[in-house]
Formats: structure tokens, C-alpha cells, sequence
């Protein structure tokens, strides 16, 4: 069975993607905060919050947080997730290409590679300007991404994964296929999911995701209201960006 990343995927994200260390990406937030802010962060509009681990985290440390995402199952996973927090996290079920909440902050963030899962570049760009429109002048804005540099010269290859809590086992497989001229790594994921031994779940997943080069994620910045005050690898404000550094953090200011 073929299906779309919300319908199936969302539902085993947290046990999947159960070794993310968000506190730790929390921390690099903020230390980007304490860096290059020009005034205290207090509002973050957290763009494509999945179920909400940044969006929670940042909010139980004092931060008011928003989430956005389109994903209806995810929304409704991380409200649940964020009861009895004291700082209450507002959601909203929307496509970041072309919200519109009609608030202003402090800060944006689009984590854990949103910003790749939009193929198209009128799609990157569309979405780079709605979040634009909600930032204060001199607000940041801070996205990781693939480095194009990195996937052209160390290759995705075949991949398998898997976890395992209690009685419940996820195998996941994924292959990869580059199409070096539309700057998309076609992902095809299989999933197999048991409980007790006993599969419950098998289904499969067919991602294209878009790489990224820093001189291009430059240009699309200044084109939507951006200026890019430090590109470097994720979660090292003070490493250099090579061809050897998949996963690259972008640090720009609205202006």
C-alpha cells in the first residue's frame, strides 16, 4: 500500500525518530539566540513543527510558541503531547508555503529539513516569504538542511533501520536514487511494523527530497526578505561547511 507521510508515518514518528536528541538541538537554538539576536527572543514561530518536539521543549524553557504544520495527525499528536505544559503552545493545521496567522515574532524556525521536503524552488521560495511576513524586522530565522556539496560527494546509499519499544518493532529500509539535475534524492521507504512479533502494519513511502547548496540558499534568503548572517554544520556554530558535512544549519535575519 502506497500512502501519503501523514496517514501512516506520523503515527510511529516518535518511536522512529526516538534517539533525536531535541534538548540538545534546543540548546543550539538558543546558544544561536544568545549569538545573534538583537533583542530578546521571546515569540518563535516554529514553521513545519511535526508533533512538536522544538515547539515543546522551547516552550516549557518560557519561550510562547506556535506551531505550524499541515499535517493534520501530527497537529493533533503534538496538542496531546503539550497538555499540562504551563506555557501553552498554540497550533495550527497549515501549509507553510501560504499561511497566514496575522502575528509577528521574535524568531522562525524550520527543523529537522522542512525546507527539503518541498521539491520545487517556487515552493521553497513561497515558503521562505510566509514565514518572512511573520517576523519583525531584524528577526532570525534558523533551518537546517541537506548540503548539496555532501550528497553529490558522498552518495545516499541503501539503508536499513530499527527500533524497538516494549513489544512494538519497526524495520524501516530505505533506497535512494539521485536525480543530480532537478537536485531531488528519490527516497523509497518500506515499512514493516510488529507487535509481539506479529506484523500490524506494512506500507510504503516514496519521498523526494531536495538538496541544497549554500551559495543557492543565499540567493533564495535575499529573494524573500532575508539576509544570511552564518551557514556552518548542525548543531556547530563554529565548524566549517565542506563536502563532508551532510546536515547544514542556516542562520539569516529579516530585513
Amino acid at each position: 500500500m502506497t500512502t501519503t507521510y501523514s496517514d501512516y508515518y506520523s503515527n510511529y514518528y516518535d518511536l522512529l525518530y526516538s534517539e533525536k536528541d531535541y534538548q540538545r538541538e534546543c540548546d543550539f537554538i538558543e546558544n544561536i539566540f544568545h549569538n545573534f539576536a538583537t533583542r530578546p527572543i521571546k515569540t518563535i514561530l516554529d514553521s513545519g513543527c511535526g508533533v512538536g518536539g522544538h515547539s515543546l521543549i522551547l516552550a516549557s524553557r518560557g519561550y510562547s510558541v506556535t506551531g505550524v504544520d499541515m499535517s493534520e495527525v501530527m497537529i493533533a499528536q503534538a496538542k496531546e503531547k503539550s497538555k499540562g505544559i504551563a506555557n501553552d503552545v498554540k497550533w495550527y493545521i497549515e501549509d507553510i508555503r501560504s499561511f497566514n496567522l496575522e502575528a509577528k515574532f521574535d524568531a522562525a524556525l524550520c527543523m529537522f529539513a522542512v525546507l527539503n521536503f518541498l521539491p520545487r524552488t517556487i515552493d521553497i521560495l513561497n515558503a521562505m516569504k510566509s514565514i518572512r511576513k511573520h517576523l519583525r524586522k531584524n528577526s532570525l530565522f534558523i533551518f537546517d538542511s541537506w548540503n548539496g556539496f555532501a550528497v553529490l560527494h558522498m552518495r545516499p546509499s541503501a539503508r536499513s533501520k530499527t527500533v524497538e519499544k516494549g513489544n512494538i518493532k519497526i524495520v524501516r529500509t530505505a533506497d535512494s536514487h539521485l536525480d543530480i539535475y532537478e537536485h531531488i534524492c528519490k527516497v523509497s521507504y518500506h515499512m514493516i511494523v510488529t507487535k509481539s512479533n506479529r506484523v500490524i502494519d506494512e506500507f510504503d513511502e516514496f519521498v523526494p527530497i531536495r538538496f541544497l547548496f549554500p551559495q543557492e540558499i543565499i540567493h533564495y534568503l535575499n529573494d524573500s526578505g532575508f539576509e544570511t548572517l552564518k551557514i556552518c554544520p548542525f548543531l556547530d556554530l563554529s565548524g566549517k561547511v565542506d563536502e563532508n558535512v551532510w546536515n547544514i544549519t542556516v542562520i539569516a535575519k529579516a530585513i
